[in-house]
């Protein structure tokens, strides 16, 4: 780890971004310090690779207390879990730097390795060889009062993070399209007591299969849009409709719609794939997007990645990134 005298194990890294003497070049810039950005960081610091991450500190999973499901790391809050990748990531040397990156632009026209020049939000500018894109995603959460400002204590969107917490408590499921069905049939795995409140949805809009597998499931259905969350004592205790009937829930799943920040694949001509859920870039396994050059990690990639997963895209990332590199230093060694 790294001391306040800022030494690095292993020495200095050995990455060749920088070497016009301004240093403004890095091998790799990271955009986006979540679980994806800080895995990769931590990757391409390990391999000796002059490395930024820039995060604007906007982290998806910021109103969640806790995290679950990430073995070693079950129950950590997000900000402990980002707190302890900062601190790693600094231990071999990679620079992190608040703020944003406005625009990136390849440097030349051709497919080379001519690099990247990186506009900051603060005016300066930096080169890269390589990017990796971990900007994640923004939840839009419905318009209904309550829900935002509940919104990662009793107001959940995923059984998979929060369901073993709540677990047999009075669930509520917003509908926020016919696709809401699915949600209403998997946190019946957690409590057996789920109402699926239709809100703005029409029940003609429901397949005869959904009718029969909410039946199947025990779920609730309740027609009539929702007015309002009911909270006392600071805590949920109800659900109230527009007609002013009020029905008793403690936990509320709401399925947000995923809005993914892909400004800068777009201005970089990446390739995207339209979904329900939103145009995220078509990668390779690896991450690597239709732009040469250009990986991509994390929610950036798809709005279902957990942190683990995402921890995981990040680090298969910055593996390619380091063989890429090396194998274009190389092959520029030979042909000199």
């Amino acid at each position: 780890m790294t001391g306040k005298s800022g030494k690095t194990r292993g020495g200095r890294a050995h990455g060749t971004g920088g070497t016009d003497g301004t240093g403004t070049g890095y091998d790799v810039v990271v955009v986006g310090g979540g679980a994806a950005g800080l895995s990769a960081a931590l990757v391409l610091g390990r391999a000796r690779l002059r490395t930024l991450v820039v995060d604007a500190g906007e982290p998806r999973n910021a109103p969640s207390s806790h995290m679950q499901g990430y073995l070693s790391r079950d129950g950590m809050s997000p900000a402990a879990f980002l707190a302890a990748g900062r601190e790693e990531i600094a231990g071999y040397g990679v620079e992190l730097l608040t703020g944003r990156v406005t625009d990136v632009t390849r440097n030349g026209a051709g497919t080379g390795d001519a690099g990247f020049a990186v506009l900051l939000d603060d005016g300066r500018a930096v080169r890269a060889r390589r990017l990796i894109v971990a900007t994640g995603l923004k939840d839009e959460l419905p318009a209904v009062p309550g829900v935002a400002e509940r919104f990662g204590r009793d107001v959940l969107h995923c059984p998979f993070c929060h369901g073993w917490e709540v677990r047999d408590q009075p669930f509520g499921v917003l509908a926020s399209s016919a696709m809401s069905v699915h949600q209403a049939l998997m946190v019946s795995r957690w409590s057996k007591d789920v109402t699926f409140f239709l809100h703005t949805v029409a029940e003609e809009e429901l397949s005869d299969q959904d009718l029969r597998r909410l039946a199947a499931a025990g779920v609730g259905v309740v027609p009539g849009e929702v007015a309002e969350l009911v909270v006392e004592d600071d805590r949920l205790t109800g659900v109230r409709l527009t007609d002013g009937s009020v029905h008793a829930r403690s936990v509320l799943y709401v399925g947000p719609r995923p809005v993914p920040r892909t400004g800068l694949l777009e201005r970089l001509g990446a390739e995207l794939s339209e979904t329900p859920f939103g145009a995220y870039p078509v990668v390779d396994p690896t991450g690597l997007t239709s732009v040469p050059g250009v990986w991509a990690a994390g929610n950036a990639v798809g709005f279902a990645e957990q942190v683990v997963h995402a921890a995981s895209g990040g680090y298969r990332a910055a593996a390619a990134i380091v063989g890429d590199l090396l194998m274009a230093d190389l092959d520029a060694a030979v042909a000199a």
